[in-house]
């Protein structure tokens, strides 16, 4: 050791990692502006909209309802029909509006074939729209194959 000097030890280094912590705080920052600006970009625009007989909201959507029971007879709006009979009240309610949907009901012991018929008749008659109407299960019948 040297007469009047001091060891030194190595200085402060410099910092080689990013402070994350500012980079954080102006995010969350951020986040809450957006948070608390959002619901005011959508905001209802007041507008006088012109006045048509076209548009009613609150016309129901037109639908028919074609039923086909365990022996496979099928019903149109709850009037028993045979499979030409069918096609003609189809092709008559789409000529009356090509936007009416079919709800169908089939029993569960009605073959898929007998199923398929009566969607190629609507089908045939210009009604793509077809709908599926099932019954809810019961809500204390256990779940099938669930183990207790």
């Amino acid at each position: 050791m040297a007469f009047g000097r001091l060891e030194h030890g190595k200085g402060s280094e410099p910092m080689s990692d990013i402070n994350v912590t500012p980079l954080v705080d102006v995010m969350l920052v951020l986040v809450v502006i957006f948070i608390i600006t959002a619901p005011l970009l959508a905001s209802s625009i007041r507008l006088d909209l012109p006045k048509t007989d076209a548009a009613k909201p609150g016309d129901p959507p037109k639908f028919v309802t074609v039923v086909v029971n365990k022996d496979g007879q099928a019903f149109f709006n709850d009037r028993p029909v045979t499979q030409a009979e069918l096609g003609s009240a189809l092709q008559d309610a789409a000529r009356a509006n090509p936007e009416t949907e079919v709800q169908l009901r089939a029993d569960q012991g009605v073959p898929y074939g007998r199923v398929v018929e009566v969607m190629g008749e609507a089908q045939k008659a210009g009604l793509n729209r077809i709908g599926f109407v099932a019954d809810a299960p019961a809500a204390d019948a256990p779940a099938t194959g669930a183990s207790r």
